[in-house]
């Protein structure tokens, strides 16, 4: 599952709420940008969702989806970096550090699910969780000192679904293994490496856009991506759409 955030034109165009209408409070969510290097070009991993799908259909998007309750029970080899998780912690809502740990976690996850990567290190690792399992068959352990947040947006509140996705950052060496077939959810018909410019061209939703059009601003100042970059907020306020720094 994924955001679904709207332009202002769009919000312009939507009923409001009803005054007894009860507001649906954003889901915890996380999407991966997997980015490698080819020269002096940068790469970004998308995956084109089936057209069968009745949301978003045939949209490249970014793995992604909610985090579950089993993703803050999960043992990890190496924890967020210090200044990633104030990030994290930081911002409306009430966000701990043992959530942002979860939230992370959610990223390396539907990762896999979704493109067949598993990023962490090589080692053993067990786990009763069933989304894990497939860590631990092919001997991964989690790890998340090599994410970077890079952006967080919230879906505004006029719609059925809503996301408080976290958008992070991590590079194709930091994965431990990748499998031949894909994810095991089959969610994405296809996976292409893209150069960022191409990518924004892409059909792809106006938030992923905009992220996309973040993240090259940031690579262009700091093309190794450390801890701690400035962190770039979307939300809906009154109507009108809002960009803050975290």
């Amino acid at each position: 599952m994924r955001m679904d955030l709207m332009t202002k034109a769009e919000v312009d165009k939507v009923e409001p709420i009803a005054l007894d209408a009860k507001p649906i409070r954003p889901r915890d969510a996380a999407t991966l940008i997997l980015l490698d290097r080819k020269g002096a070009e940068f790469l970004v991993l998308m995956g084109r969702r089936h057209a069968r799908h009745a949301f978003m259909p045939g949209k490249f998007v970014f793995p992604g989806g909610r985090t579950d309750p089993a993703d803050s029970r999960i043992p990890v080899a190496t924890a967020l970096h210090p200044e990633e998780q104030a990030r994290l912690t930081a911002g409306v809502g009430r966000t701990s550090p043992a959530r942002a740990r979860a939230i992370a976690l959610s990223a390396l996850r539907e990762t896999y699910e979704e493109a067949g990567l598993l990023i962490g290190q090589k080692g053993a690792f067990a786990t009763t969780r069933r989304d894990w399992r497939g860590f631990a068959e092919h001997g991964v352990r989690p790890s998340l000192e090599a994410l970077r947040f890079i952006a967080r947006a919230i879906t505004p509140p006029n719609r059925v679904r809503r996301f408080d996705t976290r958008f992070f950052s991590a590079w194709r060496e930091d994965v431990a293994v990748e499998l031949p077939d894909g994810g095991p959810t089959n969610e994405l018909e296809e996976l292409v490496w893209l150069p960022l410019a191409k990518a924004r061209e892409a059909d792809v939703p106006d938030i992923t856009r905009a992220i996309l059009e973040e993240l090259e601003k940031r690579l262009v100042d700091d093309p190794l991506l450390r801890p701690g970059g400035s962190v770039p907020f979307y939300r809906l306020v009154r109507n009108r759409f809002v960009r803050e720094i975290l």
